[in-house]
């Protein structure tokens, strides 16, 4: 229950000096020792789906596996069969939703783990495990993959999942996982739908937009991964590293859309807080975090930039206090965020009976980053071949501005960037002639500064994106314009003093982040608001927690055209002390 204030005070109070370095700060801890709680359910703040409110028509468990000491090893695989159409006619496809259900239990000690889960390399979900206590832990985790129907409707693939862990003496937890669909074939309650446009004249900034039609999932969807040995995602351990897969998208092609999974890991797992590497070699650390705060995960097609995203910075459950992701976890943590680029406009280069390059890359990166994406492809079923035409324009240039203050361990450092990109194309289908621009820009501002001889260390951290699809016919009216406008501030300070013992430390930490959007869709409009913010210490030998203390605090505000939803909780040393949620608008998420 530290401000700023209040670190600073303790920093006076205490004179003694501390060996430890804010510089490998934030870190990875675990405090299974100290948790004494009764079994419980971990989870994450954030929306229902709107299925949750409806049974589904169909239940099936695709996956069953414990994971053990699985390190370096291949992952698990099981066959998938969807529901036949002689089982039952509500179950067979098409479905109008689609859930997966993740659960998982585990008991013991154990570092939090990532995890990935793919239907013939096509990614459904990217995950992470939360931190297990002597008693036990459980968490579920729902997410609709409808839009992977093309995928679930195959009986020729197989389903798998990577989770890399290591079980020893030390480290006794065991991850036991199950994996659900959930299939429905009733339509969601017009209060909670699942829609991508609203039907009907609609407009835009007082600009008609015409009829807007909501868009079926992709009729193919071609995984741009690795062989599967050790998962389908990428490794990349530098900069220089632009893993690619080559891929001949059908003549028939009208729309594609990139879907891109990224998490970050090692040296890099706190990239938002490294120093720059003169930093690092003038103060002789050892530390391998470095290569600045500035990070951007980047698409190529043939080499071309056709689209880049600053990452969102989720945090794990070992991450800088694992305290405070108890039992409920950071944002993002148990679903990491995947980001769509619209490839569209490119589909003049793309439709000549050639395989292309897909690459993906991160600037400044470091080891290790694992990625991989989803090639959505949409057809013209009413024709063999479509026509199309991209503009020329060159790949937009990203501007960084970077400033570098310090003497010995202490200073500042200070990073802008911003990007701006705009690819045009049209294609000409059975449907008609339609021009489709993809808009990208961005502002990123960073400050990470250190003082008391290094071992206060305060990162505020500032991404502003918005990203914008217009699709116009060619008697020049809207027919769908996707607008998404969002903020994701992070501010993290940790504040190193003496433990009690020569061995020991105590770390402050304090961690405020949050997720701020608003999207249009047609006539159709949705607002998030989610803050959370965590505050406490804890006594620490080597990265074992032996004490501490943490205060945790969410806020989760969701509003669309149908209705409201709003939870908040209060957590403080592992319980929960509240926990309120509503559907009714009493507050909507503004930023």
């Amino acid at each position: 229950m530290y401000g700023l204030l209040s670190l600073l005070l303790l920093l006076r109070f205490f004179a003694a000096a501390v060996s430890a370095s804010s510089t490998s700060f934030p870190d990875r801890f675990t405090s299974s020792s100290l948790r004494r709680h009764k079994s419980q359910e971990y989870f994450e703040l954030g929306r229902p789906l709107p299925s949750d409110l409806l049974p589904p028509s169909c239940y099936r468990r695709v996956l069953t596996h414990s994971f053990a000491n699985t390190i370096n090893g291949p992952p698990f695989s099981a066959p998938y069969t969807p529901p036949p159409p002689s089982e039952s006619s509500v179950c067979s496809a098409p479905w109008s939703h689609v859930a997966l259900e993740f659960r998982a239990k585990c008991k013991g000690e154990q570092y939090d783990r990532i995890a990935g889960i793919w239907l013939g390399g096509v990614e459904l979900l990217r995950t992470s495990t939360a931190e297990p206590t002597e008693k036990g832990i459980f968490w579920k985790v729902r997410k609709d993959i409808t839009k992977y129907s093309s995928v679930l409707a195959r009986c020729d693939l197989n389903l798998t999942m990577m989770l890399e862990n290591v079980v020893d003496r030390v480290y006794t937890g065991v991850y036991h996982v199950e994996v659900h669909f959930l299939y429905y074939k009733a339509n969601v309650p017009v209060s909670e739908p699942r829609v991508s446009s609203i039907l009907g004249d609609q407009t835009f900034n007082g600009q008609k937009l015409g009829i807007v039609v909501p868009e079926e999932p992709a009729d193919l969807i071609v995984p741009i991964s690795d062989d599967g040995d050790r998962g389908f995602w990428f490794r990349i351990d530098s900069e220089s590293d632009l893993p690619s897969k080559q891929i001949q998208l059908p003549r028939n092609t009208r729309r594609v859309v990139l879907e891109l999974y990224v998490s970050f890991h090692g040296n890099d797992e706190f990239w938002y807080s490294n120093p720059p590497n003169l930093y690092i070699t003038t103060n002789n650390l050892t530390t391998g975090r470095g290569n600045g705060a500035y990070r951007e995960v980047f698409v190529t097609v043939d080499g071309q930039l056709v689209g880049s995203e600053v990452p969102f910075p989720v945090v794990f459950t070992g991450g800088i206090n694992p305290l405070f992701w108890e039992p409920v976890v950071a944002i993002g943590a148990f679903n990491l965020p995947s980001y769509d680029f619209e490839l569209t406009p490119f589909l003049g280069k793309l439709l000549d009976k050639k395989a292309h390059s897909f690459g993906i890359g991160v600037t400044d990166g470091i080891s290790y980053w694992l990625v991989n994406a989803n090639l959505h492809i949409w057809l013209d079923h009413k024709s063999k071949a479509v026509k199309a035409k991209s503009n020329s324009f060159p790949s937009p240039a990203v501007e960084v501005k970077r400033n570098a203050q310090f003497k010995k361990l202490d200073g500042s450092f200070r990073i802008k960037a911003r990007r701006r990109s705009d690819f045009v194309g049209w294609v000409k289908s059975s449907s008609g002639n339609y021009t489709t621009t993809f808009s990208q820009k961005y502002k990123f501002s960073s400050s990470v500064s250190f003082g008391k001889n290094g071992t206060y260390k305060l990162v505020n951290q500032r991404i502003k994106a918005e990203k914008e699809v217009r699709v116009v016919s060619e008697i020049g009216v809207v027919v769908l314009r996707i607008r998404v406008k969002g903020r994701y501030p992070i501010d993290v300070i940790t504040a190193t003093l003496p433990g009690k013992k020569k061995d020991t430390y105590v770390l402050l930490t304090n961690v405020t982040h949050s997720v701020k959007e608003r999207s249009w869709h047609g006539g159709y409009l949705s607002r998030v608001n989610n803050i959370q913010d965590s505050r406490g210490w804890m006594e620490v030998r080597d990265h074992s927690v032996l004490s501490g203390t943490a205060d945790t605090q969410q806020s989760f505000g969701y509003k669309d055209n149908f209705g409201c939803y709003s939870r908040t909780i209060g957590a403080v040393d592992g319980s929960l002390i509240s926990d309120n949620s509503s559907f009714h608008c009493i507050s909507a998420a503004r930023f």
